[in-house]
């Protein structure tokens, strides 16, 4: 079905747990020459290992990088094209939580997650963007949260970040349309992740309230997003560009 992701270059950020590492499994699956990056170089290198191993692909290229760091960022996206060239699919995975905002959060923090969750996607997408014009065609998904539409109390600042990102795939969607570039967004509702589970840690009762107002009454799993990503990522959504896939199990949003 996604055959076509084979050798294809497919970079995915955060890829080391959680959703990023089901994300870069879905296309190892597929064979494609995975670049997986994470804050940690030594998550990223365990990471590429253990996918390699596990479904017989080339190793991925392992590249730390913080997504609120600018020269990071740079030295990542010129890597990336020194040794692979052209990406075909950009996964804009990688973000921050600062946990909830009982108390009003510090000026820093702010800019922290806001730089992570909205700069960092951005500019990886900006630097990546003209290699893809180039080759004629290119894939960016970034992962948002169903809290981005409203509200997101008590996780206020990580929602209004994931709200901008989404503007942001608009945007981008309009502006590089016309030269073959889709960009949309997978918008994840309630998974069982590191980082929800450190916050069920510090908000009681944090993992029933979210099955209680689930449709589906449950939790997702990691790989219940995947399929999503694959999708929106593939020649099977040539014609779907700006959009934004909600994977909640019918959430409220």
């Amino acid at each position: 079905m996604y055959s076509e992701f084979a050798d294809q270059v497919v970079v995915v950020t955060g890829a080391t747990r959680g959703l990023g590492r089901a994300i870069a499994e879905g296309f190892a699956r597929w064979g494609a020459r995975l670049v997986l990056t994470s804050r940690s170089q030594q998550d990223c290198e365990e990471a590429a290992s253990e996918i390699a191993a596990t479904y017989e692909i080339l190793r991925p290229v392992a590249i730390a990088c913080d997504m609120s760091d600018d020269d990071a960022i740079v030295a990542c996206c010129e890597r990336v094209h020194a040794e692979l060239g052209a990406v075909a699919v950009l996964v804009n995975n990688a973000g921050l939580n600062p946990g909830p905002d009982f108390e009003p959060l510090k000026h820093d923090t702010y800019r922290r997650v806001f730089d992570t969750n909205v700069w960092g996607p951005v500019r990886m997408s900006e630097l990546m963007i003209p290699k893809m014009v180039e080759a004629g065609s290119g894939s960016i998904v970034n992962i948002t949260t169903v809290g981005a539409y409203r509200g997101a109390f008590p996780v206020s600042v990580y929602g209004a970040s994931k709200a901008a990102l989404l503007n942001f795939t608009q945007s981008m969607a309009m502006q590089h349309a016309a030269s073959g570039i889709r960009v949309n967004a997978v918008s994840p509702g309630p998974f069982r992740t590191p980082m929800m589970d450190q916050l069920a840690e510090v908000i009681p009762g944090f993992y029933e309230f979210a099955a209680e107002n689930n449709e589906m009454k449950r939790i997702g799993d990691p790989h219940e997003l995947v399929p999503a990503v694959l999708y929106l990522a593939s020649s099977h959504a040539s014609y779907v560009t700006g959009e934004d896939h909600v994977v909640a199990g019918g959430f409220f949003r």
